[in-house]
C-alpha cells in the first residue's frame, strides 16, 4: 500500500504571477478552484527571466552560475551555457525513493535531452511531440526595419483538442493510470502561454466584450531607469495601444487554455480517487511583461512581471486549504520543499535552494529574501537582483542600479537608487547581495575588484571565522 503522496507538477512557460492574484481579469475558474484547496505563494520568484536558467534551477535547486545553464540552450554556443551533470536533482531523489517518474512537454533544461540523467523513467519532450497543421484566422505582427516581420500572436480555427498541451496532459493521465498504485511523480511542462501567443478561436472568444486593461506602468517612459530599458521600449513602441490590448487578449486566452487542462487533470484525479493523496504543484518558469512599462515578453528589464511567478501547492489531504502566504520563495526552493513535504531524502550535494515547507505552514521565515541572476539573452547584460521584505535592488553592471519599494510602488514607477534619503537602504540591499554572492560561490562577482569594476555601492566580501560574519574584501600586500 502506497503511503507516500503522489506528485503532479503542472508547469507553464512565461505565465504571469497575476493569474493567482485576487481580482484579476483572467478567466481561469479551474486554477481558482485548485487554489481554494491549496496554498498560494504570493511572492514566488524565478532565478532568471528566461527558460533554461530558471528551469535548471528548479531541477537542481542551484543558482544559474552553479548549474551552468546561464542561457537558453539554443541561443548561444555550448561553452557559454553548459549544464553540470554531476549535480543531483529533486527528481533523482524521488526516483531513488521508489517513485515512478515521467515528464511530458517542453524541456529546455539542458542541450542533450538526457532526462534519464534527471531520474525520469518515461518522457516525451518537444523533440517528439506530434505536430498538427493549424488554420490561421488572424495574426498580429511586429515590423522592425532591417528585420523580418515577427508574429507576436494570433488565432487559429482548430479547437483545444488540437493543442500540444492537450496531448501532454493526456500522456500524463495515461502514465498515472498505469502507476496508480504509486507512488508516482509526473511533470507536465507546457509551452503555453509563451510567445508567439497563438490560441484556438474558442479560447479567444471567451474574452469577447471584455476590456483588456493595460498595466498602470504602461505609460512609464523609464527616464530614471537603465538606458537599455528605453531602447527595448523603442522597439515595442511600434505597436499601437490597440495592438497591445489585442496581444493581451491572446495572452489571456492562452492562459485559459492552460486552465482548461488543469481542470481536466483535477477532474481525472478525483474520478480515480487520487486527488486527496496527491501533491499538486502549479508554477511557471518565469513571467511576461504583458505591457508593463510598454514592454512585451521578458528579458533584461528586471521588473516584477518577468520575475514573479505563480506558485500553488495543493497539499495532500487538503492541508492549509485556501491560504495565501506572502513570504518570499524562489523557484530553486521548490524541489527541496516538495521533498520535505513527502518525507523523501535530500538532494545529495549542497544546494542554494532550501525547503520552505515552514512558510507553507504559516511560519514567518527570518530569512525573507532571495536572489536572482541575469546573464543576458545573446547580448550580455550582467545583473543580480535581490528581494528582501518589501524592497528590491537591481545591480546593473551595464548601467546605474535600481531600488524599488514594492509595498508603496508595486508598479516600479520610481527608481529610488539615486535618492540620498535611500542611500542607507541601497547599501543594505547591496550588502545582502554581496553576502548571497559569497555564500553561493559566485566567483565572477566575488572577484570583481579590478579598478574599472568598482562601482557597486558595497564591494565584495569574504567570510570571517564564524558563520554569518562578513567583511569587505580588501587585498593587502
Amino acid at each position: 500500500m502506497n503511503e507516500r503522496p503522489n506528485i503532479v507538477f503542472l508547469m507553464s512557460d512565461q505565465m504571469q504571477a497575476n493569474v493567482t492574484d485576487e481580482n484579476n481579469d483572467y478567466i481561469m475558474p479551474n486554477l481558482r478552484s485548485l487554489m481554494a484547496d491549496g496554498v498560494c505563494c504570493e511572492r514566488a520568484y524565478a532565478t532568471n527571466p528566461i527558460c533554461s536558467p530558471s528551469r535548471a534551477s528548479l531541477m537542481s535547486a542551484q543558482l544559474p552560475h552553479n548549474h551552468g545553464m546561464v542561457e537558453v540552450t539554443h541561443n548561444v554556443p555550448a561553452y557559454r551555457a553548459e549544464y553540470d551533470y554531476t549535480l543531483d536533482t529533486f527528481s533523482n531523489v524521488l526516483k531513488r525513493e521508489g517513485y515512478a517518474t515521467s515528464y511530458y512537454g517542453k524541456w529546455h533544461v539542458e542541450r542533450q535531452h538526457c532526462l534519464e540523467k534527471f531520474g525520469y523513467d518515461e518522457f516525451i519532450t518537444e523533440r517528439k511531440l506530434p505536430s498538427s497543421k493549424l488554420t490561421p484566422v488572424k495574426r498580429t505582427t511586429l515590423s522592425t526595419p532591417g528585420y523580418d516581420d515577427r508574429v507576436i500572436g494570433g488565432i487559429y480555427a482548430e479547437g483545444q483538442e488540437s493543442t500540444e498541451e492537450h496531448f501532454e496532459y493526456d500522456a500524463a493521465m495515461d502514465f498515472i493510470l498505469r502507476h496508480r498504485d504509486g507512488p508516482f511523480f509526473t511533470f507536465i511542462s507546457t509551452n503555453a502561454p509563451h510567445d508567439p501567443y497563438t490560441v484556438p478561436q474558442d479560447a479567444y472568444d471567451m474574452y469577447e466584450g471584455m476590456e483588456m486593461k493595460l498595466p498602470e506602468s504602461y505609460s512609464d517612459r523609464m527616464e530614471d531607469k537603465p538606458a537599455v530599458y528605453r531602447r527595448l521600449r523603442s522597439v515595442m513602441d511600434r505597436l499601437s495601444e490597440e495592438e497591445f490590448r489585442e496581444v493581451r487578449r491572446y495572452y489571456h486566452a492562452y492562459c485559459s487554455v492552460i486552465d482548461k487542462e488543469i481542470g481536466r487533470m483535477v477532474d481525472f484525479l478525483k474520478r480515480e480517487n487520487l486527488y486527496d493523496s496527491t501533491l499538486i504543484v502549479v508554477l511557471s518558469d518565469h513571467g511576461d511583461y504583458q505591457g508593463a512599462h510598454g514592454l512585451m515578453c521578458k528579458g533584461v528589464a528586471a521588473f516584477e512581471e518577468a520575475y514573479r511567478i505563480p506558485l500553488v501547492f495543493k497539499l495532500p489531504k487538503g492541508s492549509f486549504a485556501g491560504t495565501r502566504r506572502d513570504g518570499i520563495i524562489s523557484i530553486m526552493d521548490v524541489g527541496p520543499t516538495v521533498l520535505d513535504i513527502v518525507g523523501a531524502g535530500r538532494i545529495a550535494n549542497e544546494t542554494d535552494g532550501k525547503s520552505r515547507k515552514a512558510l507553507l505552514e504559516g511560519e514567518r521565515c527570518a530569512d525573507n529574501y532571495t536572489i536572482a541572476e541575469n546573464f543576458g539573452q545573446r547580448y550580455s547584460y550582467t545583473q543580480r537582483i535581490v528581494w528582501k521584505d518589501s524592497f528590491k535592488y537591481v545591480f546593473n553592471a551595464f548601467d546605474y542600479d535600481e531600488l524599488y519599494d514594492l509595498e508603496n510602488d508595486p508598479g516600479e514607477l520610481v527608481n529610488l537608487a539615486s535618492r540620498s534619503e535611500y542611500s542607507d537602504k541601497l547599501k543594505e540591499m547591496c550588502t545582502l547581495m554581496q553576502q548571497q554572492i559569497l555564500d553561493s560561490d559566485d566567483a565572477t562577482m566575488q572577484n570583481a575588484t579590478y579598478f574599472m569594476l568598482r562601482f557597486a555601492p558595497v564591494g565584495p566580501m569574504k567570510k570571517q571565522g564564524g558563520s554569518g560574519e562578513y567583511t569587505i574584501y580588501n587585498k593587502v600586500f
